[in-house]
């Protein structure tokens, strides 16, 4: 008996029209659909008449769920794995039900459609000839500012995904940590009614974002301009203020306070205090 296929099907992220015509014929045709919320995912379901049954396969319980799968697939059913919107395994569970499979010879295929990070990336106004995915940053602001200072030499776009609860938080620690002038774009809602696209300095998409408690809610694509091909100049003043705080706290601790009072970057700062040192040596 012929082993069955799993296929990664990617569904709309608001708009149901977005779904692919080759997406609704594989929803239709294989033995079962694993989602990650069945409940959520019976709405787009029977919206377009499809019938075919559900199973649960979410972070919790992807790892149990294999087995099952794998069972079925040998057996000559094949199946879609689908997430709640966009496509699966991006920010979503499913990586270890791929992995897995293909190591049981299982044959995987794509049926590409929405994906709110290229969706987003498309429409933000930023370089997109180089960009890199980051998802959701940690929820603690001291792990997120230390993701971010991990990324303050990346020249491409950054590309990440936040909640309404923490987009201001997030936007606030990209100013500190990446400097306040770094361009950034909010892309919010996108394919449904509000979208919403937001470009600008990062301390005045921040303003954006303060004026009005209706722009921090929906699904958010935060875009952040790629590091600069060459550092702004550390203005005298700047750097006597960094001067000064070296000799209380270690550099990188200095250089954080100092971007928070001047809105210069910090890995700026850095750069001009290691310069300032070795020209003391």
């Amino acid at each position: 008996m012929a082993t069955g296929i799993l296929y990664i099907v990617a569904t709309p992220i608001g708009n149901l029209n977005d779904i692919t015509l080759r997406a609704l014929e594989v929803l239709r045709q294989v033995a079962v659909i694993a989602a990650e919320d069945t409940r959520h995912s019976k709405k787009l379901l029977d919206h377009y008449g499809i019938e075919t049954p559900l199973m649960s396969v979410h972070d919790h319980n992807e790892a149990d769920q294999v087995g099952a799968l794998q069972t079925r697939l040998q057996n000559g059913e094949s199946v879609a794995l689908i997430s709640d919107a966009g496509t699966p395994l991006i920010s979503d569970p499913g990586f270890r039900v791929v992995r897995a499979l293909q190591q049981a010879e299982v044959e995987v295929v794509a049926v590409p459609g929405p994906c709110a990070a290229i969706a987003a990336l498309s429409i933000a106004g930023l370089p997109t000839d180089r960009f890199l995915f980051v998802g959701f940053l940690p929820t603690k602001q001291q792990a997120r500012r230390s993701a971010l200072e991990a990324l303050l030499q990346e020249r491409g776009t950054l590309v990440l995904y936040e909640s309404p609860k923490r987009i201001k938080s997030t936007l606030e620690d990209v100013a500190s940590v990446l400097g306040q002038q770094r361009e950034v774009a909010v892309v919010k809602e996108i394919t449904k009614a509000y979208e919403t696209v937001r470009r600008g300095a990062a301390l005045d998409v921040l303003d954006w974002l303060q004026q009005d408690q209706h722009h921090c809610r929906g699904e958010f694509v935060l875009l952040v301009a790629g590091a600069p091909e060459s550092l702004p100049a550390i203005d005298p003043a700047a750097l006597r203020a960094l001067r000064l705080a070296a000799e209380y706290m270690p550099l990188k601790k200095a250089c954080g306070v100092v971007a928070e009072i001047t809105g210069l970057p910090k890995n700026a700062l850095y750069e001009a205090a290691l310069a300032d040192n070795a020209d003391k040596a």
